[in-house]
Parts: structure tokens; C-alpha cells; sequence
């Protein structure tokens, strides 16, 4: 076990937790600077965006925009607006909107929707400014414009994150390095969900105890632990930039607040984790009452114009899927006879929305004497679930395997789609006549299952039985339409790396 028996301040040693003293200020302050180069990155993109996007506005509609350039001058001036002044009009924007704090910045959905929240106040003011001084400008070459710069800065964008996240998998840097406060039992809860997600750059370095220093003997822990620590003193030992204090260490309003005032001007982050886990952002809501911040939680929507939207959504897919898809069906169906006699699809008994039982369509992968041979197999299981699991499994053939791997085997499922029995994107479809739908498990019942799903996107068969089903339960409850859109980009991804497939 990592623990520290600490009841005492020390002074930070020079080097403490690889963080050399060098990254404090006098006054003991360490911020986390990861942000501030790639904040100029994004600065510069956003502008080269803007500036872009009016380069082809102006070639592309050059004979609309010749009568607003006749002269020298004008035409000096309409270069100067389109390539300098349209470009910070577009910073100032984003940076009024918040789309270079650092906490949106990296993960989340909150960054673009800022970039979008941007474009439109750079639009409404650039129809002001048109209306107010009377300029006849080529509507069709603005819209072009401003529509392009939102389109690149959000790819842009896009491209950094991703970059970001490969630097935080692959070097563990430009992340927080974070100290959780609270009982041993809460603040471990936080270092899995935290833990979870590399991309998100959250880094426990150390745990705080508030229950007792004896709370924690005899259990193993993944930083060290300590007691009893003046929480400053131990942010600036660890090399630590946020205070994550977890679970009911937030509900003492007093001490929380106290701690708020030590860390003014510190520079150091203060977050609260409530022991409210697996809730989307959309559905929490604060509401403060006399100074009292309410933390509501709204009810998953399950019903209203959003799933009627998905419902339509996954009808029209499937049809049209199911039509562009015949040629790939004939040749994967002569792949299937020809590697084995038999039928060319498998279906079997699946558990669907509010517990309908219904015949699952799939290309067939295995051998036909698969459900004979499964009792001599079952020792050699490698899922602690309800399906069998395993990566070399000898009743596939091997066409079937390269069906597997790049997921062609689930394309009919594009059928239960069409007919209302899986949508495209939901929980993972479990066998009928072996699965436990008791407890928490009943409740992924709520929806209709998907095709593809968190547990498609997050690991398919790598996934514990328990991660398993609390991706399904999250999707429940967090389930929007853009959601499913992002689920099923994410899918592209997964499915062409073919990982976690057998």
C-alpha cells in the first residue's frame, strides 16, 4: 500500500513529484501552462480560418464582389476587412464567448458549441454594420464567408483536439495533475471515473483523507495517501494544479467555502465531485436559492419530438442502407456458402425494448455445429459476462473472422432497424434465454438496443461485463440525438481500427 503519514507541514523539497520548484512562483503559486501555447495555436487558427474562408469567398464570386472594388483605395480597404478585420472581428468573438478557456478547451461539447454561439454573433454584427453604412455587399459571397470560416475553425479545432489527446495517451503531458480530497471510498470512485478517459487530462497525483488516517490501513491504493496535511502545503509537495474534493467533503459548506478563499490568486483549480456519477452535463442544471447552489437533476428524455426525430432517423438509415448495401449483401452471402454449407444468416433470441423478446438477423461467422460444440468450450470463456467470448474462438471460420473484425457481420441487423425492433445506435442486444435483467440491468430495457452503442465505440469485447453494462446505463440516461450522431462518427473510427473485435 502507498501511504504517507503526514500530520505536519513540510517545505516542498527542490524536486517534489518530478515538478521542479522553478515551476512555482514566490508566493508557492503553480499553474497548469499546457493551455497557453495551445490557446495560441487555436488563435492563429481561427484566424488563418476566417482569413481563408474570405479568400474563397472573394475567388469564388469575383465578379459579384468587382463593383465593390472599382477603385485603388476601395480595394486596399476591402482586402484590409476581408483578410484583417473579419479575422479579429472573429477572435474577439470567440474570445467574448469563452472558446479559449481552458476549461472548455480539450474535451467536451461546450467548446464548439461557443465556436458556433461566435459565428452567430459575427454574423448578426456584420449584417448591423452592412445595414448601418449602407454597403451593398454580395450576400451569397458573405454567407459563403462566414459560413466557411465556422466550418474550418470547428475542423480545425477538431484536429487540435485530437492532437491534444494523442499527447496526453501517448507522453502522459498537458494534462492537470490533480489532489482529491475527501474518504478513501469517494475520492477512489473519482480516480476510476477520472482515470477512465486519458484524453481528458485528468492526472490524480495524491489523495487527501478526511475520514481518518486508520480509514486507510490495509488497502491498496494507485497515488499515495495522506492525513491530516495542510491541503496547500501537500498541493505544492505534489506538484498538483486542482483540488478535487469529492463526495461529502463538498457538503461542508464552510470549509469548502474557506478553502475557495485560500486558493484566490493561487492559481490552483478548485472542482467539486458530488457523489452524483455516470450524469451527462445536459441534464444538470444549478440553481442558486439564497446563496445555496441546488444541484437539479433533470429526467433522461425517453419520449417527445428529440425520439421521434430518432425513430424516423433509424427507419429512413435502415431503408436506405438496406437498398445501397444489396451488392455488398450478395458477396459477403457467397463468402458465407462457400467457407461453410449452411444458411447465410444466424438469428437468434435477443431481449429488446421493455423486455419484447425478438430474432436477432446476423451473417452467419461460425461452423453450424457451433451450439454442439459450445459445452466443450466453455472453460476457456475470456468474458466475466453472459456471452461467451472468446479470441480464438475455433468454431469461426475464417471468413468469418475478417467478417468480425471489420463488423460486416451486424449489417443485417439493418432489418430489426427498418422494422422497429434495434435502432442504430443503443445498448448492447443480450441473448434471451440466458440474460439477468434484474436490478440496475432492467433498466437499459428503457430503450430499444443498437447496432452500435457506447460499448461499440469504448472497447465491443474488451469491455468488462460490469463497464459493459454501465456504458449501457449511461447511454439511458444521458441519451440525446447529437449524442447518437457522435456515437456513430465514433463508430466509423472504431470499426476501420477493428478494435476489440473476435
Amino acid at each position: 500500500m502507498r501511504h504517507v503519514d503526514s500530520f505536519e507541514i513540510q517545505p516542498p523539497a527542490p524536486h517534489t513529484n518530478g515538478v521542479p520548484r522553478s515551476a512555482w512562483t514566490r508566493s508557492g503559486r503553480r499553474v497548469s501552462r499546457w493551455h497557453r501555447p495551445y490557446t495560441a495555436v487555436l488563435v492563429a487558427l481561427d484566424f488563418g480560418a476566417a482569413a481563408l474562408a474570405s479568400y474563397f469567398a472573394i475567388t469564388s464570386f469575383a465578379q459579384a464582389m468587382a463593383g465593390f472594388t472599382k477603385g485603388h483605395d476601395d480595394l486596399f480597404w476591402f482586402r484590409m476587412v476581408a483578410y484583417v478585420l473579419l479575422p479579429l472581428g472573429w477572435l474577439i468573438a470567440l474570445w467574448g464567448h469563452g472558446a479559449y478557456d481552458r476549461r472548455y478547451l480539450g474535451i467536451g461539447a461546450d467548446e464548439f458549441k461557443r465556436v458556433v454561439r461566435a459565428a452567430i454573433t459575427v454574423t448578426a454584427s456584420v449584417s448591423f454594420v452592412a445595414f448601418a453604412k449602407k454597403i451593398d455587399l454580395s450576400r451569397l459571397s458573405v454567407g459563403t464567408a462566414l459560413i466557411g470560416a465556422l466550418v474550418f475553425i470547428l475542423l480545425l479545432r477538431y484536429g487540435s483536439r485530437l492532437i491534444l489527446h494523442l499527447v496526453r495517451r501517448r507522453a502522459g503531458q498537458a494534462g492537470h495533475r490533480m489532489l482529491l480530497v475527501g474518504t478513501l471510498p469517494e475520492t477512489l470512485e473519482v480516480y476510476s471515473a477520472v482515470t477512465r478517459s486519458p484524453a481528458a487530462g485528468l492526472v490524480p497525483v495524491a489523495i487527501h483523507i478526511t475520514d481518518g488516517y486508520a480509514a486507510s490501513r490495509g488497502i491498496e491504493t494507485p497515488v499515495p495517501v495522506h492525513a491530516g496535511r495542510d491541503i496547500l502545503g501537500l498541493v505544492r509537495e505534489v506538484g498538483a494544479d486542482t483540488i478535487a474534493v469529492c463526495g461529502s467533503a463538498s457538503a461542508e459548506p464552510g470549509e469548502l467555502r474557506r478553502l475557495a478563499w485560500q486558493l484566490e490568486g493561487t492559481g490552483i483549480d478548485l472542482v467539486v465531485a458530488p457523489q452524483l456519477t455516470d450524469i451527462a452535463g445536459p441534464r444538470v442544471h444549478i440553481r442558486p436559492i439564497e446563496g445555496l447552489p441546488l444541484l437539479h437533476v433533470e429526467e433522461p428524455t425517453l419520449s417527445g419530438p428529440a425520439w421521434l426525430a430518432k425513430n424516423l432517423l433509424d427507419r429512413v438509415a435502415a431503408a436506405v442502407g438496406l437498398v445501397l448495401l444489396v451488392p455488398l449483401f450478395i458477396i459477403v452471402s457467397l463468402g458465407i456458402r462457400i467457407s461453410d454449407r449452411g444458411p447465410v444468416f444466424f438469428r437468434q433470441p435477443r431481449v429488446g425494448h421493455e423486455g419484447r423478446t425478438f430474432r436477432v438477423w446476423k451473417f452467419r461467422t461460425m461452423y453450424t455445429d457451433a451450439e454442439e460444440r459450445l459445452a466443450t468450450l466453455r472453460d476457456l470463456n475470456e468474458s466475466d459476462g453472459l456471452l461467451f467470448k472468446m479470441k480464438q474462438d475455433p468454431r469461426v471460420f475464417p471468413f468469418g473472422r475478417f467478417l468480425r473484425a471489420t463488423s460486416l457481420d451486424e449489417l443485417p441487423q439493418l432489418l430489426n432497424v427498418l422494422v422497429g425492433e434495434m435502432s442504430l445506435v443503443g445498448p448492447r442486444p443480450l441473448p434471451a434465454d440466458d440474460g439477468d435483467f434484474l436490478g440496475d440491468v432492467r433498466r437499459r430495457l428503457l430503450v430499444r438496443p443498437g447496432i452500435t452503442g457506447l460499448w461499440q465505440v469504448s472497447g465491443r469485447s474488451d469491455l468488462s461485463w460490469d463497464e459493459a453494462v454501465r456504458l449501457d446505463l449511461y447511454y439511458v440516461d444521458n441519451w440525446s440525438l447529437a449524442y447518437d450522431l457522435s456515437i456513430l462518427w465514433r463508430t466509423v473510427g472504431v470499426v476501420l481500427a477493428r478494435k476489440g473485435a473476435y
